[in-house]
């Protein structure tokens, strides 16, 4: 599984007082310990730390760039803010994320084509997150079409079937799924599936272990990456149990170490 790790987040409270201070000691090393435990993209994201998110924004950035050059999911709702961040990208950038409301699906697949980026599109609307995955589905064709309308890959886009917390949609989290399962046969080659994983536990009890039986069955639905923790081994070990089972990865007895490198 492709793990984006999603600490580099102005909403903790870390990284908020790391942004404010300017200590990149902090920051890189949250950006050394998620690769360290299994990450192979990292989610950037100022958050409200910051009331200036232009130049927070490259400060990340460029901070994270110092010590290594992993792909970055810049994840912004400001189309300047978006653009601040994967134009400093060594490598090719994700941008995080897009609905499939008309006017910012283009400008951000423009965005795509300009820097070489890949796209998280979410499956969401003006109207908001459709509680059936019928629905979801339908923006997710609009999201590949435009896509592939505009002379790019699907294998460099992301579809975001939006998980909701399971204490107020439970009934969202069995179409998410079955979202995840359609998702693969809207092109050929179909698109990449991504779950920010950690939203169906917000605010609930037993955070960590909704999140890994979730993480396990979206994986068993054809999930291809997920925005996560991947600090929690728990979490990260489960999924790559998980893909062992599904038959992903070759068994031995180091397998849990092995398949993070």
């Amino acid at each position: 599984m492709y793990i984006i790790g999603e600490r580099i987040n102005g909403m903790f409270k870390d990284v908020a007082k790391a942004i404010k201070s300017k200590d990149k000691r902090i920051i890189q090393d949250l950006a050394i310990k998620q690769i360290e435990a299994g990450a192979k993209a990292l989610d950037v994201n100022v958050g409200t730390a910051a009331a200036e998110p232009v130049p927070a924004m490259e400060w990340l950035v460029d901070t994270i760039k110092e010590v290594t050059d992993i792909t970055l999911s810049i994840d912004t709702t400001k189309l300047v803010v978006m653009e601040a961040g994967v134009s400093r990208c060594k490598s090719k950038p994700i941008i995080n994320s897009s609905s499939a409301d008309d006017e910012k699906l283009n400008a951000l697949i423009s965005l795509a084509k300009k820097y070489n980026a890949s796209l998280i599109g979410l499956t969401m609307s003006k109207k908001g997150i459709p509680q059936d995955a019928a629905s979801r589905i339908e923006l997710a064709a609009k999201i590949v079409s435009s896509w592939q309308e505009a002379g790019l890959d699907p294998k460099e886009l992301f579809i975001d079937a939006v998980i909701l917390p399971v204490n107020v949609a439970q009934a969202h989290c069995p179409e998410v799924l079955e979202a995840i399962r359609q998702t693969k046969m809207l092109s050929d080659p179909p698109p990449k599936t991504v779950l920010g994983l950690s939203n169906v536990s917000q605010g609930a009890k037993y955070r960590s272990l909704i999140n890994r039986t979730y993480l396990v069955m979206a994986l068993t639905s054809g999930l291809d990456a997920a925005i996560l923790d991947p600090l929690d081994k728990d979490l990260v070990d489960a999924a790559l149990s998980a893909e062992l089972l599904l038959n992903k990865n070759i068994y031995c007895d180091s397998y849990l170490e092995g398949c993070k490198k």
